[in-house]
């Protein structure tokens, strides 16, 4: 996940970049930072916590410049350290330079243990720290062209803004695995961001998608420079529609509300039930839910009531009440629950955990029956991408059937949306990476090598 900004060209550059990470807040919320730009010195910032904790009135008296990058870090494993926050700033041979990172580079200690070879010292475990000792350690004339450099030596999914004292690159891997969009702001200035939803919050226009495999260069004076590195393999990750993105984004030219009402109504073709009222589990599971019910024909209620103020950091359950995790965050509305039958309609399942709590919860409210539908397809192969999925031996649909699968969480019934109805809901214009349903790892790594591990961006 994580979420990038680039700002170039705007007097209120800093402020620009944290009102896009904070609309992009859902993609991350382990740490944020934001680096500044004006033409003599790269000013940094970042910290662990949210958008609103870090940055303050005397925070945007240090970021100055019309040029700043920004990055919300979403938490996979490792230390929780504020060493692992980005943007990651060095000091090399040409000057500064600051990096944001989206991805994961499925070649990263190959990459690492070159560079410790040649003498590389590491603070950190984000693959985001082999790409700033690439570009320092490239041999090239030019800070571009050392970049160009470095984009050779890595693979995998990347969304990259790079940030001298005076430019802004940025580079989207030939697979556009992860979003990126770019955006015109009402001052001249131009912006870059995972998500149109930061857009729509700083007022800019959208201009167009940063397409797979293109550099997009920002300097003084000049509209942005476009340079494709790769052919485009257009492999965008459906994920980013299941789960990632805010619904109000479009991504890849394709509204992520609208294709989530489309998935549930493929699922509610594919896996119909018997039931009295379907529900939603909040958030991502909305829209998906409201498909399902219109395909269905059964009402639709709001039915679970999320709490948005439970933070990570919530003291641990005792074992006597170790399902408290659950109903601290939803709560059930019991007079609309019981007595019923019930179609519960979330966004994914993968180790069947928290399903089984709420199966469990609605039973406690009163469900006659409970019948579970997942709006995506049954997770059987870890992603290697940027998704913080676990081990394949951690995933509940590696190893059982869907009937196992339903016995185990306490359901009346299950059923998961195939990897054909996915498709159709997304529309067959492209080739989604679905390496998680599919197990077809196109950008390389496999189900059984490192991914997603310790600071992984």
């Amino acid at each position: 996940m994580c979420a990038i900004v680039g700002v170039y060209g705007s007097k209120n550059a800093s402020k620009v970049a944290y009102y896009s990470l904070f609309a992009m807040q859902h993609r991350g919320q382990e740490s944020t930072g934001i680096s500044s730009a004006d033409d003599e010195k790269i000013h940094l910032i970042k910290a662990r916590g949210l958008v609103t904790e870090v940055f303050d009135d005397d925070a945007f008296k240090v970021l100055t410049g019309s040029c700043a990058i920004g990055h919300n870090r979403y938490s996979t494993a490792g230390d929780d350290s504020v060493l692992d926050a980005q943007p990651v700033f060095a000091r090399y041979k040409l000057g500064e330079i600051s990096v944001a990172h989206n991805g994961n580079l499925v070649n990263k200690y190959e990459v690492r243990n070159e560079l410790i070879d040649k003498g590389a010292i590491f603070q950190t475990g984000m693959d985001t720290e082999n790409i700033v000792h690439l570009i320092a350690k490239s041999q090239k004339d030019s800070l571009i062209d050392r970049i160009k450099d470095m984009i050779t030596k890595i693979e995998g999914a990347y969304c990259l803004a790079i940030q001298s004292r005076t430019k802004m690159f940025v580079i989207r891997d030939r697979f556009g695995i992860r979003p990126l969009s770019l955006g015109r702001l009402a001052d001249g200035g131009w912006i870059v961001a995972s998500e149109t939803c930061a857009f729509d919050l700083v007022g800019a226009e959208f201009i167009r998608d940063v397409e797979p495999g293109e550099m997009l260069v920002f300097e003084e004076g000049q509209e942005p420079q476009s340079e494709k590195l790769f052919e485009a393999d257009y492999h965008p990750c459906a994920f980013e529609y299941i789960y990632f993105a805010r619904p109000d984004s479009i991504i890849d030219g394709k509204n992520v509300y609208q294709k989530r009402l489309e998935m549930g109504r493929r699922l509610a073709q594919e896996s119909p039930a018997e039931v009295d009222l379907v529900l939603p589990v909040p958030d991502s599971g909305v829209a998906a839910a409201r498909g399902y019910a219109e395909g269905l024909g059964v009402p639709f209620e709001m039915g679970i009531v999320r709490n948005h103020y439970v933070g990570r950091t919530f003291i641990e359950p005792t074992q006597e009440i170790r399902d408290l995790k659950v109903k601290l965050k939803l709560s059930p509305v019991k007079h609309l629950i019981e007595g019923k039958r019930i179609a519960i309609i979330d966004d994914s399942l993968v180790r069947g955990t928290t399903s089984k709590q709420i199966v469990k919860m609605l039973i406690e409210a009163g469900a006659k029956e409970v019948h579970m539908r997942i709006a995506a397809p049954e997770i059987k192969y870890p992603c290697r991408y940027g998704i913080d999925t676990p081990t394949q031996a951690e995933l509940i649909s590696a190893s059982h059937s869907v009937e196992e699968i339903a016995k185990k969480i306490g359901a009346t019934s299950l059923g998961f949306l195939s990897i054909e109805g996915l498709k159709e809901s997304l529309g067959t214009d492209r080739n989604y990476s679905l390496v998680s349903f599919d197990g077809e790892y196109f950008a390389g790594g496999n189900a059984d090598s490192p991914g997603c591990c310790s600071s992984e961006s």
